[in-house]
């Protein structure tokens, strides 16, 4: 604990197997001691069983984790048995720590939110309202393409109407959480309550062969885990902790206990917005699109699961029968129960930093280009809204021209020189004329 800092994870299998004579003994030893005082309360925290010991009658209170090398509660909870201020971020069921890394201190130095809010100030409410317009669309898109699902039109509608939700109501409660499942899945597979099976996360590579990639905790414990992440969950929305670390904690939280069959992926990533809109990270009526830079950047996301996903793998002991049903043999729950999410944290971070510094500034600068660009064209020829959009659509993605295939199918009321000086102003208003700005 001196010199290596506090894995719960690992002290819970220690304290597990230690006797609690040697246990109480070198508490005894020394009483006032913070290593003492904090193995005590830990001890007694991820056991749930309380030592023969009296409360302390003296010294000050200690805080159990160091503020300066962790994430942590303030104002913390007072402990009088211990003289321990507890700033834990989670409770005995669902615990996670995020360390104070030199890149999370840089991110943090960089001030995102204020960031976000002077880019927004730079736009009229008109221009922010026609932006989110396309970004709430985009983001559910997104959500929706990383599991490579292209969801019908009523599926993505209820999605945008969740986002737009997000900033107004608490989703991270048990029965929010059914009710947002049984709207984002297929009806098929609505589930009305936690998940009653074994599920992984894995392939099939051949003829009765899966390759796992993840196993999630046994059904029986997943009640008491969701039950610690909601508490952890309110926990930490009191206390002061950073948006981007409490959302890492609960989203990344939740997608890796998988409480569902199906649409684990899209809350966890709907609970990313969530919880920065109500913490006040995204300004009011403003949509991160987060799942955008996931996608752009789909290495990072899968690193960001995979820190966790692959030390547990080797932890874990599990069979498969000839239908892929998985059965785990050994008992792994302090894993899922006292994550350390700082790998989680620190690329949260970054895909928020790309949201906002590149995603949402791109979607504004289309938008204040194309009102400058369908200006210049209706200066030309005076053409109805529609048929500007599809004009402008097409030569953003034929490097600045449309077609001659498209001239004469679409434009043929147009003459060349309309034609040309059009193309001419769309080149003129984008500089980088490509698709993807589409």
């Amino acid at each position: 604990m001196k010199y290596d800092g506090v894995n719960l994870g690992i002290l819970a299998g220690v304290f597990s197997l230690a006797a609690t004579a040697d246990i109480v003994s070198y508490i005894m030893s020394k009483s006032l001691g913070k290593y003492a005082r904090r193995v005590w309360f830990l001890y007694e925290f991820l056991s749930g069983n309380r030592l023969p010991l009296p409360d302390l009658q003296r010294g000050n209170y200690i805080d159990l984790l160091e503020p300066d090398q962790y994430y942590t509660l303030a104002p913390a909870i007072q402990v009088r048995r211990q003289r321990v201020n507890n700033n834990l971020l989670g409770n005995r069921n669902f615990c996670p720590t995020v360390r104070r890394t030199n890149v999370l201190c840089a991110f943090e130095e960089t001030n995102l939110a204020e960031r976000c809010r002077e880019v927004m100030g730079r736009y009229s409410p008109e221009m922010l309202r026609r932006a989110m317009s396309y970004l709430y669309t985009k983001e559910t898109k997104s959500s929706f393409a990383i599991e490579h699902i292209s969801p019908s039109s009523s599926r993505s509608e209820r999605f945008i109407a969740l986002l737009q939700l997000a900033e107004q109501e608490d989703f991270c409660v048990k029965e929010r959480l059914v009710d947002l499942q049984n709207r984002i899945v297929d009806p098929r597979f609505r589930d009305s309550d936690y998940r009653s099976s074994q599920n992984y996360v894995g392939e099939t590579v051949s003829w009765q062969r899966e390759r796992v990639h993840y196993a999630c905790p046994t059904p029986e414990t997943v009640p008491q885990l969701m039950a610690g992440l909601i508490d952890a969950h309110k926990t930490m929305e009191d206390g002061g902790v950073s948006p981007i670390v409490h959302a890492a904690a609960v989203a990344y939280g939740l997608v890796f206990i998988h409480p569902f069959e199906d649409g684990n992926g899209r809350i966890h990533r709907f609970l990313i917005h969530n919880i920065l809109a109500r913490c006040g990270f995204s300004p009011a009526g403003i949509v991160l699109p987060v799942s955008a830079a996931m996608l752009k950047d789909r290495a990072a996301y899968d690193a960001s699961l995979e820190a966790f996903s692959k030390p547990l793998l080797a932890l874990v002991e599990y069979t498969l029968d000839g239908q892929g049903r998985m059965t785990v043999t050994n008992d792994v729950l302090t894993s899922y129960a006292y994550m350390d999410m700082t790998p989680q944290a620190e690329a949260l971070f970054r895909f928020a930093e790309r949201s906002v510094g590149i995603e949402l500034v791109e979607e504004l600068s289309f938008l204040e280009n194309y009102d400058r660009t369908k200006s210049a064209i209706q200066d030309i020829a005076d053409l109805p809204d529609q048929m500007i959009d599809l004009f402008v659509r097409l030569c953003l993605q034929n490097n600045g021209r449309v077609s001659a295939r498209k001239r004469s199918s679409l434009f043929a009321m147009l003459s060349d020189d309309e034609v040309e000086q059009m193309e001419s102003a769309v080149q003129s208003g984008y500089a980088t004329p490509t698709a993807e700005t589409q």
